[in-house]
């Protein structure tokens, strides 16, 4: 099993288990994918529900860049409401979990067609 075979096992245990989500298997590999270099590293790897600048980075970088969606307060909205499925206080958030929410939460499964 390749090292990105077992990040994302762990990432659909990360959706099973705390988010009470059956993940896509497929969406889940190509959004893993598509965040590239950055899910080895173990910073890069996470997303900090409680920095601002981190969720405004997400908002910017994912939501607008990568998934098209315009600019609006719901974009917040949307990242607050996967931040809170995922557990506020739950310490470790892997981007590509995050990632996969946002894009089911946006309804942009198309972008990873």
């Amino acid at each position: 099993m390749s090292k990105r075979d077992e990040l994302i096992a762990k990432y659909a245990s990360d959706l099973k288990e705390k988010c009470s989500v059956t993940p896509d298997m497929d969406l889940l590999t190509k959004v893993t994918i598509g965040c590239g270099p950055s899910i080895y590293n173990a910073d890069a790897s996470t997303v900090s529900g409680s920095d601002e600048s981190e969720l405004e980075t997400v908002k910017k970088n994912f939501l607008i860049k990568k998934l098209g969606l315009k600019d609006s307060p719901e974009l917040m909205a949307g990242i607050n409401s996967v931040i809170d499925q995922y557990g506020r206080s739950n310490r470790n958030k892997y981007r590509a979990v995050v990632y996969y929410l946002l894009t089911k939460h946006f309804k942009k499964e198309s972008v990873y067609k």
